[in-house]
């Protein structure tokens, strides 16, 4: 392993910036974290197929290396395969040398490495709680500005994926709900400080996908609600095309857009109980 909207974002940047970046013979790649499976591993058959190369970044070196093999033997440059725990205090820092003595920079960053937990915080265990912010904030937030000059030379971007999670408080995945709160404010007030630069920041803020988040959070995806629900395939590409677009929010499906705007709309006394009633069924 290594050691380790649109409109919006064009009324940003009236302060001026240094665009002077240093020219590199470095070759751009697509960095994806939680490559391995679910939305990490459809953006990585996505921006293959449209002719990006990739790094690929998981714990999981098995998953990674299928998914290697899948996309060369489509007719795809075979993406550099990373094998990191990015959890760790040197990830980043490993990440960063593995690319250097390959003589790649990242030009695109996804952040779509994450995971949460249901149930009562006082419940959970504290130290699995403290684990989902250190990925979901540090590590996200880390990942998020080390390269942005790289990313500046390439006219690329970041894309961390959120949740539609981040527009409410959640009794029943509180830590997890508040982090996604933070991934959305950190990428929209990055997206708006860096366009000076050409740098792109897109929060992606799917609903419910089905696949291995929901079996460690500790989901029965048979009790996802259906009309919020998307595969991880039309998240991403939805997530890409708004990235493309230059676009700083995107909320894949109608009802999840129809869904975001409840807290404008409704108490927030009443939209904690409707969480928590969601969350927490047996606690009612």
């Amino acid at each position: 392993m290594v050691a380790v909207h649109g409109e919006r974002g064009r009324a940003c940047g009236a302060h001026l910036y240094n665009t002077q970046t240093a020219v590199s013979t470095f070759k751009p790649v697509v960095l994806i974290t939680g490559a391995s499976a679910g939305i990490g591993a459809a953006f990585a058959r996505i921006f293959a197929a449209h002719g990006h190369e990739l790094a690929l970044v998981a714990r999981r070196v098995d998953r990674l290396q299928a998914l290697a093999d899948e996309i060369a033997e489509g007719g795809r440059l075979r993406p550099v395969v990373l094998p990191a725990d990015i959890t760790a205090a040197d990830a980043a820092a490993g990440l960063a040398d593995a690319l250097i003595a390959r003589a790649l920079e990242p030009a695109i960053v996804i952040n779509s490495a994450g995971f949460g937990l249901r149930g009562l915080a006082a419940d959970l265990d504290l130290g699995e709680q403290l684990g989902i912010i250190d990925l979901n904030v540090r590590v996200l937030t880390d990942l998020s500005l080390r390269w942005t000059n790289s990313m500046a030379r390439h006219g690329g971007g970041v894309i961390n994926v959120a949740s539609i999670a981040s527009f409410f408080p959640g009794p029943g995945m509180a830590v997890y709900y508040a982090c996604k709160a933070y991934v959305l404010s950190l990428t929209e007030a990055l997206g708006c400080e860096f366009a000076p630069r050409g740098v792109k920041f897109t929060a992606l803020c799917p609903g419910p996908v089905p696949g291995d988040f929901h079996a460690r959070a500790g989901i029965v995806e048979e009790q996802l609600p259906r009309q919020l629900t998307r595969s991880a395939e039309r998240v991403a590409r939805d997530g890409y095309a708004g990235f493309m677009r230059g676009e700083r929010l995107v909320i894949p499906g109608f009802a999840n857009k129809v869904a975001a705007t409840l807290p404008r709309l409704l108490s927030r006394s009443l939209m904690l109980r409707l969480i928590e009633r969601y969350q927490l069924p047996k606690h009612q």
